[in-house]
Order: structure tokens, then C-alpha cells, then sequence
């Protein structure tokens, strides 16, 4: 087996391409998430504690900027981000059980017809 047919073996396996695809939605989410932090949620939280911008906190120290702010900032998204996908696995493996769980046992069949009647005669001939 020649090394390109190799790697287009490898490249196109299932696991491979869902990683591929879960690595671009997670990038995108993350954008999302980040952008309903710093556009929706902070503002909010601005507006509540009386105009403050955590994301433009900055100490400096000589001619060196700390700009533990943004910090602050990129740690709530992180937190929102890790709620949000938790709260995603959970589902997932909430609909994962669902599917799992076996379904009830059916009663069983009747007997065909003339096992019935095979049984109505044994019956009879075992009281005469």
C-alpha cells in the first residue's frame, strides 16, 4: 500500500473527519460565546455595578501595562463557555441513556393452536 493511499485511508476515516468538524463548530461556538460575553452579558453586569468595564482594568507598573481585565474577561467566557458545553455533554448523555434502555419484555406468545389442543387431550386422558 503505497503512503498516499495510506494517508487518504487515514484522513478519511470517520474519526478523524468528526474531529476535524468538532474542532471548527467548538472554534465557532467559542467566537459565539465571546461575543455574547463582551456584547450582552458584561454590559449588563456593567450597567449593575454602576458603569464598570472589568475589560479595561489595567495597573502599570513602570512602563509595563498589566491589563488584568481582559484577563478577568477571557476567564468569565471561559467559564461560560466550559457551563455551556457541560450543560451540552449532559444532554447528549441524558438522550444516550433514553436510547440505551431496553425496551419491556412482550408477554409471550400463545402457544399455536394445536399445542392447545395436544394439552386439552393429555388433560383428559390423564383423568380417565
Amino acid at each position: 500500500m503505497s503512503f498516499a493511499s495510506e494517508f487518504r485511508e487515514f484522513a478519511i476515516k470517520g474519526n478523524v473527519t468528526d474531529l476535524a468538524v468538532g474542532v471548527i463548530i467548538g472554534a465557532a461556538f467559542g467566537k459565539i460565546v465571546s461575543s455574547l460575553v463582551e456584547d450582552v452579558v458584561m454590559p449588563v453586569i456593567g450597567t449593575l455595578m454602576g458603569g464598570l468595564d472589568i475589560s479595561g482594568l489595567a495597573v502599570k507598573i513602570g512602563s509595563a501595562t498589566l491589563k488584568y481585565g481582559k484577563f478577568l474577561q477571557t476567564c468569565l467566557d471561559f467559564l461560560i463557555i466550559a457551563w455551556a458545553i457541560f450543560l451540552i455533554v449532559k444532554l447528549i448523555n441524558r438522550l444516550k441513556r433514553d436510547e440505551e434502555k431496553p425496551a419491556p419484555a412482550a408477554a409471550p406468545a400463545a402457544p399455536p393452536r394445536q399445542e392447545v389442543l395436544l394439552e386439552e387431550i393429555r388433560d383428559l386422558l390423564k383423568k380417565s
